[in-house]
């Protein structure tokens, strides 16, 4: 598959519910930045952008508040914070003065650079995150929401700490439901697989709202997994459904199931980026099969994983 047809996906997701609202597609060579500010023109006055490292530059922070956008995001590890140099609000909390830089951003046009505030007013909270059994992690926001007494620290600490529900949504989308690697080999079908996938993650999202609404339980506690498997049985046997109150029957029945398969609450737990499954000790196949040539004792030469052993036919 070449290059290009790799998509780097930034979302436009609703936090509360985990639904996609807004997809950008692009290849493999562009920056999230670069794909991100093209979904721009979908966030609405009154939003709150809630995002990491990479979402704490200086374009994002100065461009979204002339939309009514504010930003919610953690501080790049290459700025330095001094609070001795800000309008102090609380403890390890207060207002500094950012400077646009002299270099232009790649991102921007020259007239978007040029239309950028020479300086901004954005406001940096620090907290430690403890949990018990690790070491305590020191976390630096950034923020556009400068009123201490509307948002104080302890909510947007909150918030932020919220944000992990994100990625647990990205992984229902590449691990649940196999959009992990793509099967299609042209860019075009590629894009139709991916968009039919996110298509269906956002109708189970729309499922479980319903069930969360009917039964009044708690949304970011219901079960995708269980959501995705319970709608596989249900569908055929609504499909062999031959009057219209049987069917309904059955749905609500579903609801009723999807409301029940709950989460357990597990405050503070830790999601590792890590694989269960070890690989198998084999070579890659990197070759068409008439042109690749099996190594004998391939399992001797076998140290550490299948990446050293692309040249080896």
């Amino acid at each position: 598959m070449p290059s290009d047809c790799f998509p780097r996906r930034p979302f436009n997701s609703g936090a509360a519910s985990g639904a996609l609202l807004d997809v950008v597609l692009g290849n493999l060579h562009q920056h999230d930045l670069r794909l991100f500010h093209r979904l721009w023109d979908g966030l609405k006055a009154g939003d709150i952008l809630l995002g990491d490292r990479a979402y704490g530059d200086y374009v994002t922070l100065a461009g979204l508040p002339r939309q009514g956008v504010d930003v919610v995001a953690r501080l790049h590890q290459a700025r330095k914070v001094y609070f001795r140099r800000a309008k102090r609000l609380g403890h390890a909390d207060g207002v500094f003065t950012w400077r646009k830089g002299c270099m232009q951003s790649t991102i921007l046009t020259p007239e978007q650079w040029a239309a950028l505030p020479e300086e901004i007013q954005v406001r940096i909270v620090r907290f430690s995150a403890a949990c018990r059994g690790f070491r305590t992690q020191r976390i630096t926001l950034v923020t556009t929401l400068l009123d201490a007494e509307l948002y104080p620290a302890v909510e947007l600490i909150a918030l932020y700490l919220r944000r992990w529900r994100i990625e647990l949504c990205l992984r229902d989308v590449k691990t649940t439901l196999g959009l992990e690697q793509l099967r299609c080999q042209s860019p075009a079908m590629v894009r139709k697989e991916l968009l039919a996938g996110l298509i269906a993650h956002n109708l189970i999202r729309c499922v479980l709202a319903e069930a969360a609404q009917v039964y009044e339980a708690e949304l970011e506690r219901l079960s995708f997994k269980g959501a995705v498997d319970a709608l596989r049985q249900y569908s055929a046997v609504i499909a062999q459904a031959r009057t219209h109150r049987l069917k309904r029957k059955l749905w609500a029945d579903l609801l009723r199931t999807l409301a029940r398969d709950r989460v357990p609450l597990r405050p503070g737990r830790t999601e590792p980026r890590a694989v269960k499954r070890r690989p198998k000790p084999f070579p890659l196949l990197n070759r068409p099969r008439r042109q690749f040539v099996e190594l004998p004792h391939r399992n001797s030469r076998w140290r550490g994983g299948p990446r050293k052993f692309q040249g080896l036919n």
